[in-house]
């Protein structure tokens, strides 16, 4: 039985090992000293809201890596006014930043800006390349899109899996956050199926609580998990009730993703072919806490119970 659970225990700790994070632009303005938050060497990503000035992005990379981070900038094709916009970006952030990685979403707005309205007509440019990127992230739809119907989600892994083929970059799906681990390893099996063989980075809520999620949509805008929240509403209700003596009735999230991350790591354990290899963490405003308690994890410094995991020591 101890083989057992320590066995298990490796299992998770080996899914949150590499995990990431992200801040916002004004998210980091606020924040003195990254290092008592966040380890030298961790990942961050570094998120372009729509509306936003890409030059906040880019000083909040330059900040970051000047720390001893590794920074990686967000790009939203539908929000990239021209390529050469694009390239000018690129030559500043590879040039003289050094950054090597990117995540490029199609971003959540309506009608493209300029001259790209998907994210393979961003990487088909070969700008990245060009400008020495070796790894780039890529949306994946485990929940589907409210933008994008379930057959050109489908055909926009495809279209990125045959992109993969012909180029020297690392390409990734990076998915948003979701509650439960049932629609993602059921996706990750079909899209498997279909052929996909990109890695899978998987979106985890922070230590969110409805109150912090509608704060944090009203400060930076409802994206892409803001909506994928509120094309759930039970989500929503299920959330607003997990603090209270409901919550173990209604099989409320935890405010603490543990039992999501229980499920992740059995599910990835129990088939060796599973391409999903590591988490990302969405802090919604609250990086210290969330930061925290995943290096905690990371650490081993938990043990099972009735609904996930629980820390040995209580976060301050």
């Amino acid at each position: 039985m101890q083989d057992q659970s320590s066995t298990r225990k490796q299992a998770l700790v080996d899914l949150v090992r590499d995990a990431s994070l992200e801040v916002t632009p004004t998210g980091a303005a606020k924040i003195t000293e990254f290092g008592e938050i966040v380890p030298n060497g961790s990942t961050i990503y570094v998120t372009f809201l729509p509306g936003a000035d890409f030059a906040e992005t880019i000083r909040t990379v330059r900040r970051l890596k000047a720390a001893g981070y590794i920074a990686v900038p967000h790009f939203a094709a539908r929000s990239i006014p021209s390529a050469k916009y694009l390239q000018e970006n690129l030559a500043v952030l590879q040039g003289e930043i050094g950054v090597t990685e990117g995540l490029l979403v199609g971003g959540s707005v309506g009608r493209p800006m300029g001259d790209f309205g998907s994210s393979i007509e961003v990487i088909r440019t070969g700008l990245f390349e060009k400008y020495g990127f070796t790894r780039l992230g890529l949306a994946g739809h485990p929940e589907g899109s409210p933008d994008i119907s379930e057959a050109d989600c489908d055909l926009a892994v495809k279209e990125k899996n045959d992109y993969a083929k012909n180029t020297d970059m690392t390409l990734y799906l990076a998915t948003q956050f979701l509650f439960e681990a049932g629609p993602l390893v059921a996706w990750e099996k079909k899209i498997r199926k279909d052929g996909n063989r990109l890695e899978i980075c998987v979106g985890i809520p922070g230590l969110a609580t409805i109150k912090t999620l509608l704060t944090y949509a009203k400060q930076c805008g409802v994206g892409p998990s803001m909506r994928f929240l509120t094309r759930r509403p039970s989500d929503m209700i299920r959330l607003s009730l997990q603090k209270s003596f409901l919550g173990r009735y209604l099989n409320a999230p935890s405010s603490e993703p543990s039992q999501l991350l229980c499920d992740l790591a059995r599910a990835v354990a129990a088939d060796p072919e599973c391409l999903i290899r590591r988490c990302h963490i969405y802090p919604f405003g609250g990086l210290k806490k969330s930061a925290k308690w995943i290096y905690e994890v990371q650490n081993g410094n938990f043990e099972f119970s009735g609904r996930g995991f629980e820390l040995l020591s209580k976060l301050p």
